[in-house]
């Protein structure tokens, strides 16, 4: 039975029943936002985390158990390390987060310290959100995996798939939010301009999670009249940008990597219709395989899975699947280091095709979707006559971009 504790609650909880004091689960700590203005995204992580684990339960890829706690950072870099701190206290051994690429920086960075000072008491973050391409970069190490994209092959396979479409056009303009996310985008846009064949016509740049009110922003973009408007931005910001698009009504489409966030298109209206988005997971992308995924896990969950859910499940399951590898038996304590070798060679099917993690870098090689924002759609969204219409599926090896030059992996002795 998957046994789920909140962290503020742990203090003088007993962990293990009666009689098993020599067992050891498996702790996960996940470490979200949970409240406050971008915790629309990070309850998503939530459920989607709480999914895979059942599975990971059901198959008993641990002898002992597995124990998830719940940790929230409200959205904050400085709360998140305090967290980090709490979880291993408290036994955690992995750590899963992946709202906010800013949180993600501090948790990656604070598990690299703990680790470098406590030999034999390593921790591993499981990276299922935070997409600044500096995690498998110039901050790759070890103990981190990202079970996720990053703004590279995202970006790169919506913009494959809108020319295809003839939809790019030829005049684009950027917006996005102030840390290594938002750059990494803004610059990658500009980087696709000769190749994909567009001018930049407007590049806005605004602080996370402050802006109340986008109309000014909108208004800039439709002064500079573009054809498709890229934007990284997520939870709040993403909403609210969405709700000034629908009420001014900005006919530019657009090319945003987390429009099937809810809310988003109820937000929108049908000033929706023809933007595209990118998804690890759409239920119509790979036919019955995840028609049948998406169904089973409404039957748990209570809602279809979108926006960060397809990915959180299969870096959950990514995990289970190096637990097992490790072959343990009644009694054993999990050693993380032959976790970590163990997860480096993981690769199995999903729904969606092949996926596999990258020992280079800890990087994931999965399939990718894009869709269209259309009333055709077979699944609906927001509770409204429109979804998300797959366009292009890239199995693994088409998503994929190239190792970067900057990630220099150490590895302790096997």
């Amino acid at each position: 039975m998957l046994r789920i504790l909140m962290g503020a609650a742990l203090a003088g909880t007993a962990l293990l029943s009666s009689g098993a004091a020599h067992a050891e689960p498996v702790k996960v700590a996940l470490i979200e936002t949970l409240s406050g203005g971008q915790a629309v995204t990070g309850k998503l992580f939530q459920s989607a985390v709480k999914y895979g684990l059942l599975k990971l339960e059901a198959e008993k890829v641990w002898p002992d158990g597995i124990q998830l706690l719940e940790y929230d950072n409200q959205g904050g870099p400085s709360e998140a390390a305090d967290k980090v701190k709490a979880a291993i206290n408290d036994g955690a051994r992995l750590i899963i987060q992946g709202a906010s690429s800013a949180i993600g920086g501090q948790i990656t960075g604070d598990v690299q310290k703990h680790n470098a000072r406590n030999p034999g008491k390593e921790v591993i973050y499981i990276n299922v959100g935070a997409e600044a391409m500096e995690f498998t970069g110039s901050k790759c190490h070890f103990y981190h995996f990202r079970w996720n994209g990053n703004a590279e092959i995202r970006l790169k396979a919506m913009m494959i798939a809108m020319k295809e479409a003839n939809a790019l056009g030829k005049k684009v303009y950027v917006i996005g939010q102030n840390y290594s996310w938002g750059h990494d985008v803004q610059k990658l846009t500009r980087d696709y301009a000769k190749q994909f064949g567009y001018e930049i016509v407007g590049d806005v740049i605004h602080d996370v999670n402050k802006i109340q009110d986008f109309a000014p922003y909108v208004a800039k973009i439709k002064e500079a009249a573009p054809d498709t408007v890229v934007t990284g931005n997520w939870s709040n910001d993403l909403l609210l940008l969405m709700k000034a698009a629908g009420d001014s009504g900005l006919k530019s489409r657009f090319l945003a990597y987390w429009i099937d966030q809810p809310g988003n298109i109820s937000n929108a209206g049908d000033t929706a219709l023809g933007h595209y988005t990118l998804s690890t997971f759409f239920a119509d992308a790979n036919g019955d395989k995840t028609a049948a995924f998406a169904e089973d896990f409404k039957t748990k969950t209570g809602q279809y899975p979108l926006n960060v859910q397809g990915h959180t499940v299969h870096g959950v399951w990514g995990v289970g699947e190096a637990l097992k590898a490790l072959k343990a038996k009644a009694g054993d304590k999990l050693d993380i280091n032959k976790l970590a070798f163990a997860m480096e060679k993981v690769s199995f099917d999903t729904s969606m095709g092949k996926i596999s993690m990258r020992a280079d870098d800890h990087q994931v090689l999965m399939p990718l979707a894009v869709a269209v924002v259309s009333k055709d759609a077979k699944f609906k969204a927001d509770n409204t006559d429109k979804g998300f219409k797959t366009i292009k599926l890239l199995n693994a090896e088409e998503a994929s971009g190239p190792v970067q030059s900057n990630c220099k992996m150490q590895r302790p002795a096997s």
